[in-house]
């Protein structure tokens, strides 16, 4: 008989470690199979709350953010590159970086479809393997309608700012139980697993949980 397990994923599309983590983490559930049954929620966190519509260049962000050269920065994006790869994520070209709120707001939407880890894999495909802008609405609606979700409904719920203050408190939640970077991958409410990690740490992580469990 599989063992529940609730997995709440905190993230934000901006981050490509997020994007290995969540790709990593579904890949380890493959490879676990009835050994648990898992329920994914995605969280918001925003690695740029205050940044414009028009986004800024990768180069200048990640230097007056975190004080890296573009050289330095070229390599991050090599590693991140190959580590995706390992775990089954194509990163493309990503010049820009982007406010995702209204993403959030979306794909608190989609959680209640029942379609929100199919949005979340499609946005990030879109950022980090196509070079799209998410806080575009346009790209926003094109991956809702991807994934099942009706275009119509997903322009109401970016029109009108719909699940604003839901997202908002969300963020304040975890930013209060400590959650200051991202991903942050926790396991029934009690196990934190922080990073983008290989699926082997992930597989390994879940099997010692459930030992535990027993």
């Amino acid at each position: 008989m599989s063992r529940p397990l609730q997995i709440d994923f905190v993230s934000d599309i901006a981050c490509p470690w997020c994007a290995v983590g969540l790709s990593s983490l579904q890949r380890a559930l493959e490879r676990l199979g009835d050994t648990v049954d898992a329920t994914i929620t995605l969280h918001p966190f925003e690695l740029n709350p205050d940044m414009g519509p028009e986004g800024e260049r990768i180069v200048d962000y990640l230097g007056r953010k975190y004080g890296r050269t573009p050289e330095q920065i070229k390599e991050a994006q090599a590693m991140i590159r190959e580590r995706g790869a390992n775990a089954g994520f194509t990163f493309g070209q990503r010049d820009w970086v982007y406010n995702t709120f209204d993403a959030h707001r979306l794909l608190h939407w989609a959680r209640i479809e029942g379609k929100q880890v199919p949005l979340k894999l499609e946005l990030l495909r879109a950022y980090h393997s196509d070079g799209k802008n998410p806080s575009n609405r346009d790209v926003l609606i094109e991956a809702a309608k991807a994934v099942g979700l009706d275009g119509d409904a997903a322009r109401e719920v970016l029109t009108s700012g719909a699940y604003a203050n839901e997202v908002r408190d969300e963020e304040r939640e975890f930013q209060q139980l400590g959650i200051s970077s991202v991903p942050a991958i926790i396991f029934d409410r009690q196990y934190l697993v922080s990073g983008g990690q290989p699926v082997e740490a992930f597989e390994e992580a879940i099997r010692k949980i459930v030992a535990e469990a027993q």
